[in-house]
């Protein structure tokens, strides 16, 4: 067996519980990156056509540390080429320590000062000699990692997150504006009920929605921002419809004229910002983190933050159909080059060059 591709602890890997960097390895295995995912037990069944073994934890004094117990006992029966560990860099290291022998690689998803054993940079420095090889998915992820560090022997590699182009659904789009994602204050979710507020008296015939919950699952808790958005949500017409599918959140993004992705946080990659160019909806997001990387001149920039920004960009999306149409065509050609298919080739290619050096 060549690769075996080790899940975070808390990662799904089902239809109806499945996170961003479940869906990525799922994009990947199935467009020709093979490999067997390991990963904590579930509760439900895991994807078809992928092979997935859970690791149950073994013994240790943390959590951390059980799982990587666990998925140590799970890999000792595979005996894999390669080890590929996806955004859990103490994951990584616990690995490389029980399996010298073979190359581990990290996958970083996030930005790695804030995650265990790489917040400073000795700690980066450290993790870059011990790792077989580094994936970012983002050029921003690779600067952040770099940060305060010398140049390592094995430099990073950037692999963008990849997608499945839909199919674009017939017809004309719903006038409508769409927030998918996580429900919290980071993602500027409030920032998006304040611009439908003050747009939507402005626009008959539109309307809007918020799909997503405080955490990618159907059982996410009611916290206290939720409780504080759902009345202006109300008062501003924005229908809040709770956390779906990750297919129904692309037939959302099929059908919308316009998505709204006005994270205030540095976004690693922005994922969200991808699906919706990939399913033709015009896209207006912030300029932070990643999302420039991924949408390019391919969507309207407003920053969450700047009163009155956020709602200009989306009044003028609703105001000018032609406009739509272009940013539309632009989103769906920039997509294709985040395809499964490009994704995985690369990924393949890496591979090889790092069996090869060992």
């Amino acid at each position: 067996m060549q690769a075996a591709i080790v899940l975070p602890p808390n990662e799904g890997f089902a239809p109806g519980a499945v996170g961003a960097i479940g869906l990525l390895v799922h994009r990947l295995v199935r467009a020709g990156a093979a490999g067997v995912v390991v990963g904590a037990p579930m509760d439900t069944v895991p994807f078809p056509g992928v092979q997935f073994v859970s690791a149950p934890p073994g013994f240790g004094l943390s959590r951390t540390a059980r799982y990587v117990a666990g998925v140590a006992r799970v890999l000792r029966r595979l005996g894999p080429a390669l080890i590929e560990v996806h955004n859990r860099p103490e994951v990584a290291l616990g690995l490389a320590r029980r399996f010298p022998g073979v190359p581990v690689v990290l996958w970083l998803n996030n930005d790695p000062q804030g995650m265990r054993r790489a917040r400073s940079p000795a700690e980066r420095t450290h993790l870059l000699a011990r790792m077989a090889r580094v994936v970012t998915a983002s050029d921003w992820i690779r600067r952040r990692l770099l940060d305060g560090v010398a140049a390592p022997d094995r430099a990073p590699v950037v692999l963008p997150n990849c997608i499945d182009l839909p199919d674009l659904a017939a017809g004309p789009r719903d006038l409508a504006f769409v927030f998918a994602g996580r429900v919290v204050a980071d993602k500027g979710v409030d920032s998006f009920v304040s611009a439908c507020a003050a747009v939507l008296p402005r626009l008959p015939g539109w309307r809007a929605s918020i799909i997503g919950a405080d955490r990618f699952s159907p059982t996410s808790p009611e916290t206290p921002f939720l409780r504080t958005l759902r009345p202006a949500a109300a008062a501003a017409g924005v229908a809040m419809l709770g956390y779906r599918p990750h297919g129904d959140v692309m037939a959302a993004m099929l059908r919308a004229a316009v998505v709204a992705v006005p994270s205030r946080w540095e976004e690693p990659f922005g994922l969200s910002a991808l699906e919706a160019l990939a399913c033709g909806a015009a896209l207006v997001c912030s300029p932070r983190g990643g999302l420039p990387e991924v949408a390019g001149d391919a969507a309207l920039y407003a920053d969450p933050d700047k009163p009155g920004e956020l709602a200009a960009a989306m009044l003028r999306l609703a105001e000018d159909a032609g406009l739509r149409e272009r940013l539309s065509a632009a989103g769906r050609a920039r997509a294709v080059g985040f395809s499964a298919g490009r994704a995985a080739a690369a990924l393949l290619a890496l591979r090889q060059e790092i069996l090869a050096g060992a």
